[in-house]
């Protein structure tokens, strides 16, 4: 009996041992892990997300434009002589084939008499030698007279009756000329240039350029403004969205929060490669006259896209060297970057056209330095003040 009591004794002592280890140890383990996670917490970065929504199907397109006059003339004299009076001033609505302006040109005058009397002239020739010529076929006929003799008279009537078509068509030459001596409106518009004044002496024709009227520089300038021509450039980007229906309008800083009324005329359907962008004209009605010929304005046109994708705010957007890219704060608590590719441009929204889900949760404003498997934390607003 001692013998066995003397064996129990070393073996409860390593039982009491082994309970007193285990006890002090597991708290220590649970301690440890709750530092641990403690750091973990700690160390995760915090972040707000910013939940992706679909992008709006229509867009303002905002760019800037040039008002042009819908007809841009410059009225010249097409006969030289001096300026006997002007009818038309600047800023004066004029009609089509209204005198502007009268030109006394006595040289020109003097010509177109002395040409209907050479018509005169030519024309009682060609009587003569047609008269002369029906007489010696006739005699031809009863072998009167020789062949070659009546072919002589033939060719004579023949020859008097071209000097006399001359005559005519220098007649008529003149003729309009002489009626070049009044300048009129080639349409009806706005005189926006007056160049002469009486008694000034004009040349025929025109040299763009030259500004004194002796060298035959423009008489007046005319622009048509009942209705005005705007041109503005789209980005490539934007292109493709372009056509014949798109709705338009016009705003200027003459008229704050108001909007012209307008239509997309014509596009070049073609790229300008030097600026990427496609020429578009738009047209206004201005029949009150409010808007001016050479005027900045602003053409807003209402892009439709068909199939609008993600949207969202340009502070989640990291530029990295292999591209644009965001970072998603995924279900296992760590940041993932995903590459994407920008759509249309809402100024301070952008459309991500691939590379993300309706279901992504996009980190907003997140740092430049975060990574792929980062830790993070997401916090509400509230939670972060």
């Amino acid at each position: 009996m001692k013998r066995t009591r003397r064996g129990a004794l070393p073996i409860a002592l390593a039982c009491m041992a082994a309970a007193l280890l285990v006890v002090g140890i597991i708290p220590r383990l649970h301690a440890s892990t709750e530092v641990t996670q403690q750091v973990e917490a700690q160390s995760a970065l915090d972040v707000q997300i910013v939940q992706a929504k679909k992008a709006p199907a229509s867009q303002d397109l905002l760019l800037p434009g040039a008002v042009m006059p819908y007809i841009d003339a410059s009225i010249y004299a097409r006969t030289s002589g001096y300026l006997v009076h002007w009818y038309a001033d600047i800023g004066t609505r004029v009609k089509a084939g209204q005198t502007l302006a009268v030109i006394q040109t006595p040289e020109l005058d003097a010509q177109l008499t002395q040409a209907r009397a050479d018509e005169a002239t030519a024309q009682a020739n060609f009587q003569y030698a047609k008269t002369t010529s029906d007489r010696w076929q006739q005699m031809l006929q009863t072998q009167s007279v020789a062949q070659q003799d009546a072919d002589t008279k033939l060719s004579d009537m023949q020859a008097k009756k071209a000097m006399l078509d001359s005559a005519r068509a220098n007649v008529a030459r003149l003729t309009e000329l002489v009626s070049y001596e009044k300048v009129v409106a080639p349409f009806d518009g706005l005189i926006t240039k007056r160049n002469i004044d009486i008694g000034s002496l004009v040349t025929a024709g025109g040299a763009p350029g030259v500004n004194t009227p002796t060298n035959g520089s423009e008489l007046f300038h005319i622009q048509q403004t009942s209705t005005l021509r705007v041109f503005a450039d789209v980005p490539q980007d934007d292109a493709g969205m372009i056509t014949p229906d798109t709705p338009v309008y016009l705003t200027t800083q003459q008229y704050p929060g108001r909007r012209f009324a307008a239509k997309l005329a014509r596009t070049t359907d073609a790229i300008d490669p030097s600026s990427r962008t496609l020429r578009v004209e738009v047209d206004v009605d201005n029949q009150d006259s409010t808007l001016m010929p050479g005027a900045y304005a602003q053409a807003h046109l209402a892009l439709v896209s068909s199939h609008p994708q993600i949207e969202l705010p340009v502070s989640a957007l990291l530029f990295r060297p292999n591209g644009v890219v965001v970072a998603v704060a995924g279900e296992d608590g760590k940041a993932h970057i995903k590459t994407v590719t920008i759509g249309r441009d809402f100024g301070t929204f952008v459309e991500v056209a691939t590379g993300l889900t309706p279901t992504d949760r996009v980190i907003d404003n997140p740092g430049d330095s975060i990574s792929e498997g980062e830790s993070v934390q997401v916090i509400t607003p509230d939670a972060h003040a």
